[in-house]
């Protein structure tokens, strides 16, 4: 006798375990489940989001030319420690003090939440730290009584596009055709360089308000911070509600800006074709982190200018 199964039905009229004709029943769909999973994916990015690094997308201009409108960058939540301002989302009231907190450095870009009841970030540069004495005159900082130097500086010219507009009442004349007949925004560059040697581009387009700030005295647990486009940038220069209104509680910043991932120029659309068009070449993955170079050490008269390591 053969052990295959066969198509004969059963006594009882049911149809064999091995019939071709059989049907599986379907188990039921676990939603309880289902919704579960998603519930600890949406939490494992948030907290992801909230304690380890977030992307984030420029859409201004206070930062040329160091950040573009269209830039996407990644901000890191932990250098500076934690505050209300960390959670992905503003749930938190503002309130004083930081988790596991440090002061920025000199020079770093960060991501903060301005002063009053605005809920929204901003990005700026750190230059003056708590107990410096800053001031502004005709453009250049005098921090602690000594100007930070400012050097002019060859730059190349910005590409002119549908994020970067160069308008005239930005950048006054700036905008000009370039070699091959398309438009570039010419904007004067300086090198700026801060006392702890972070080094970078500002620029300086026309004379302005912001160029001359009385001496200001940074309290503790306050940060001064400015735009690198220095003329087009709603800093620590200027007054509440249009400013920062002064130094900013370091428990605003919310991060620091690390690298840029990608950059577009305006011309993309829903359609996912025309994104790779948009894209501006040689920005993807620029670090965010200012040069440095060496900081000359004063030891009074005898030891000015000396260099860290070089002979007495």
């Amino acid at each position: 006798m053969s052990d295959k199964a066969t198509d004969i039905e059963s006594t009882d009229g049911s149809a064999p375990t091995g019939s071709k004709g059989a049907k599986k029943e379907k188990a039921p769909i676990d939603w309880w489940s289902e919704i579960k999973g998603l519930l600890i994916l949406v939490i494992a990015v948030l907290a992801f989001h909230t304690f380890v690094a977030k992307p984030f997308y420029i859409p201004s201009s206070s930062m040329m030319n160091t950040l573009l409108v269209g830039d996407r960058l990644i901000v890191s939540k932990f250098p500076y420690g934690y505050s209300w301002v960390s959670p992905s989302f503003r749930i938190l009231p503002p309130m004083k003090g930081r988790l596991f907190g440090s002061v920025p450095e000199r020079g770093d870009i960060v991501i903060l939440n301005p002063p009053g009841p605005r809920k929204e970030d901003w990005i700026k540069r750190v230059i003056g730290l708590p107990g410096d004495i800053l001031e502004v005159r005709e453009g250049q900082i005098i921090l602690n009584g000594k100007p930070v130097p400012q050097e002019s500086v060859a730059s190349d010219p910005i590409p002119v596009d549908e994020n970067n507009p160069c308008t005239e009442q930005e950048f006054p004349g700036a905008r000009q055709p370039g070699p091959d007949g398309k438009l570039l925004c010419y904007v004067n560059t300086v090198r700026e360089t801060l006392p702890n040697g972070a080094t970078y581009n500002i620029l300086d387009a026309r004379r302005q308000s912001t160029d001359n700030v009385p001496p200001v005295v940074i309290p503790e647990g306050h940060v001064y911070l400015m735009g690198d486009n220095r003329d087009n940038s709603a800093d620590s220069r200027v007054p509440l509600p249009e400013g920062l209104g002064g130094p900013v509680p370091i428990e605003n910043i919310g991060g620091r800006a690390e690298f840029i991932t990608f950059s577009l120029d305006g011309s993309e659309t829903w359609n996912p074709l025309t994104w790779f068009g948009a894209l501006r070449e040689g920005r993807a993955w620029r670090s965010l982190h200012p040069a440095h170079v060496p900081v000359p050490i004063d030891n009074g008269p005898q030891g000015q200018g000396q260099l860290p390591g070089s002979p007495q």
